[in-house]
């Protein structure tokens, strides 16, 4: 008998980053005064939670096309949270470390979801 191993969510790589990225941002976000945290921080988290939220629901889609659609949102989301973290560096609401950290994790995600894209496309049949 043929032990398959069936990928889990949380052995995709792209989702393992975009998630923990999520939640340093909330981190992050949440130390932030109310009116900075309602009118910008809300946009910044949003777009950031985005991410693993797409990839989760791609993931758990059954045709390869509709996986594939979800993993490709994320490339606007990629480049929304990258447009919120240079506001939030610029408006002086982040740490040097902490945009670099957020803006480093940003920078690994577009080679991530194009792998899981290959990866989608090689692997599933319909």
């Amino acid at each position: 008998m043929i032990n398959k191993k069936y990928l889990k969510l949380n052995d995709v790589r792209a989702y393992v980053i975009a998630f923990q990225l999520s939640n340093y941002v909330w981190d992050v976000v949440a130390k932030w005064d109310w009116f900075v945290k309602k009118s910008f921080g809300s946009q910044f988290t949003r777009a950031v939670d985005s991410i693993s939220a797409n990839i989760a629901e791609g993931f758990f889609r059954y045709f390869k096309k509709e996986k594939v659609q979800f993993y490709r949102y994320n490339f606007g989301s990629i480049g929304e949270s990258l447009d919120w973290n240079e506001k939030a560096k610029r408006r002086g609401l982040l740490t040097n470390e902490q945009y670099n950290h957020i803006f480093q994790e940003l920078q690994k995600l577009p080679q991530e979801v194009h792998h899981l894209i290959r990866f989608t496309n090689e692997k599933l049949s319909k």
